[in-house]
C-alpha cells in the first residue's frame, strides 16, 4: 500500500537533478528521528543542486534579497551588544539562505510536494508512537547511552517534557507541537485528496485517480494520531492552529457541516474558559477541564510575571523603541531580559518581536516582504484556472502549513530547532519551486500561442 505512495526513486522532471532529489527525500525520512543523519541527506542535496544549477540560482530575484538580507543582519550583528552572541546566532539564518535558493530549483512540481507530504506523514507514526510510549509507559533514554543518542537527536525524557506534556524525540512539547502541526496539515490535505478519489472511484469517475480503502484508512488513523499527540503536548497555540486549520480545510471543501461542527466545538471550549461564570459552569459539565483550564491559565495559576509572554513581548517591543535601526543583535535578547526580570528565556515567544528587538526594523522588514511574496505568489498561483484540482488541494496545503507556521510564531520561535527551521524552510521553498516552474510554463505556453 504504502510504497505506491512512496517512491524514493521518483523522477525528477530534470533528470540532472536526481541525484538531489533523491538526496533530500533519503534526508527527510531520517530527519524527525535522527536530525544528525537527516542533515547529511538535505546538506548533500543543497550542495548538489548549487553545484549543478548555480547560474539558475543566482538569477532569481528572491535569491538576491535573501542576499541583502545576509548583508543587514551580518551589519547589525557589528552593532549587537554582545557580539559573539549576535555572530552566532547568523548560523539560525545565513545556512538556510542557501538551502532556500538550492530548494526552490530542486523542488518544482505538485508531484513532488505531495511525495514529500508523504514522507513527513509516514515518518511521524513513530515519532507518536515513540511519545505515547514516554507518556504513559515511562519510556527514556538510558543514561549510559544518553550522550551518544543525543548526538543523533534521540534523548527521549521520561513523563514529557515539561513533565506530563509529551515532547516524544524533541526537547519540549511545544517543540513537538510545531512539528505535529506541519505534519497534521499536511496530512489532512492528503487525506481529502484520497477521500476524494474514492468518492469518485465509487461514482465510476476515473478522473478523480486512483487510490485505495487501506490508503484511506491508513491516512485516517495518521491524521487522528497526530491530532491526539497534539493534544498530549498541552500547547494551547498548537490546538488554536489545529481548530483553525479544520475550519479552513472546511471551508474550502465546502462542507458545510464539518465547519458548523468545528466551530461548535471551539466556541464551547472559549466559554468554558473565559465566559462568565454562570455561563462557563455550564460548559464545563460537557469541556474537560484540561482544556479550558488550560486556556484560561487555571492550570497554572501561580506563574511568574516574567515568565508570562506579555511581559516578554512588552520587554521586546520597549528594546526595539530604543534602537529600531539596528536591535541589540541576534541572541542577545537573553542576557537583556535576565539582567532586566533576573529570568532566563531563549526567546521572547514572538518571531517577529524578537527579529524587531535584535535585528532592527528594516531587516525584519525586508524579512517579512521576502517570506510574505513568496506566500502571495503561492496564492495567485491557486487562483489560476489551468492549475488541477488535486494539484490545487496539495499546494492549498502547504499554504495552510504556511499560515500555521507564521501563527505559531507570533507566540513562540520555532527557528532554534534544527528540524522545525529545516522543514519551515524546506516548505517554503516548494512553494516558491511550484511558482516558478508553473509561472515559467504559462509564458511559454503564451509564447507559442
Amino acid at each position: 500500500m504504502l510504497g505506491a505512495c512512496l517512491k524514493i526513486a521518483f523522477p525528477h522532471p530534470n533528470p540532472r537533478l536526481q541525484l538531489p532529489w533523491n538526496l533530500i527525500q533519503l534526508g527527510l525520512l531520517m530527519l524527525p528521528l535522527s536530525p544528525l543523519l537527516g542533515l547529511v541527506g538535505l546538506i548533500s542535496a543543497v550542495l548538489v543542486t548549487w553545484r549543478r544549477q548555480y547560474s539558475t540560482i543566482i538569477r532569481r530575484r528572491e535569491n538576491w534579497g535573501f542576499g541583502i538580507l545576509s548583508v543587514l543582519l551580518i551589519i547589525t550583528a557589528g552593532f549587537a551588544y554582545d557580539k559573539a552572541a549576535a555572530f552566532l546566532g547568523l548560523f539560525n539564518f545565513l545556512p538556510y539562505f542557501l538551502v532556500f535558493a538550492a530548494y526552490s530549483v530542486l523542488i518544482q512540481t505538485m508531484a513532488q510536494l505531495r511525495q514529500l507530504s508523504w514522507i513527513l506523514v509516514i515518518t511521524s507514526v513513530p515519532v507518536i508512537f515513540i511519545g505515547l510510549g514516554q507518556l504513559f509507559l515511562g519510556w527514556a533514554t538510558s543514561k549510559q547511552w544518553e550522550t551518544v543518542l543525543g548526538i543523533f537527536g534521540l534523548v527521549i525524557t521520561p513523563g514529557g517534557n515539561p513533565p506530563n506534556r509529551m515532547a516524544s524525540v524533541f526537547m519540549y512539547a511545544n517543540t513537538l507541537a510545531g512539528y505535529l502541526l506541519i505534519v497534521f496539515i499536511l496530512g489532512l490535505g492528503l487525506w481529502f485528496k484520497s477521500y476524494e478519489q474514492l468518492r469518485g472511484m465509487r461514482g465510476n469517475n476515473p478522473a478523480s485517480g486512483p487510490t485505495s480503502p487501506r490508503t484511506f484508512l491508513f491516512l485516517t488513523v495518521v491524521v487522528i494520531a497526530n491530532f491526539v499527540a497534539l493534544i498530549l503536548t498541552d500547547s494551547r497555540n498548537a490546538w488554536a492552529i489545529a481548530i483553525f486549520a479544520c475550519l479552513v480545510y472546511a471551508v474550502y471543501q465546502r462542507w458545510h457541516i464539518l465547519v458548523a461542527g468545528v466551530a461548535g466545538v471551539a466556541a464551547s471550549v472559549l466559554l468554558a474558559a473565559f465566559a462568565p461564570l454562570p455561563v462557563a459552569l455550564i460548559f464545563r459539565k460537557v469541556v474537560p477541564a484540561f482544556f479550558w483550564a488550560r486556556l484560561n491559565d487555571q492550570l497554572y495559576p501561580h506563574r511568574a510575571v516574567a515568565s508570562l509572554r506579555t511581559t516578554q513581548w512588552e520587554f521586546a517591543w520597549s528594546l526595539t523603541q530604543q534602537r529600531p535601526w539596528t536591535g541589540w543583535g541576534l541572541r542577545n535578547f537573553t542576557p537583556l531580559y535576565l539582567a532586566h526580570t533576573h529570568e532566563w528565556l531563549g526567546h521572547p515567544h514572538n518571531l517577529f518581536l524578537m527579529l524587531s528587538s535584535e535585528t532592527g526594523l528594516p531587516a525584519t522588514l525586508l524579512f517579512c516582504s521576502l517570506v510574505g511574496g513568496i506566500f502571495i505568489a503561492g496564492v495567485q498561483l491557486l487562483q489560476k484556472s489551468n492549475i488541477e484540482t488535486k494539484d490545487k488541494l496539495i499546494l492549498f496545503s502547504y499554504l495552510l502549513v504556511f499560515v500555521a507556521l507564521v501563527l505559531f510564531n507570533t507566540v513562540d520561535v520555532s527557528l532554534y530547532d534544527l528540524r522545525l527551521n529545516s522543514l519551515s524552510w524546506l516548505l517554503l521553498s516548494a512553494i516558491c519551486g511550484a511558482v516558478y516552474r508553473y509561472n515559467r510554463h504559462e509564458l511559454l505556453a503564451d509564447h507559442q500561442n
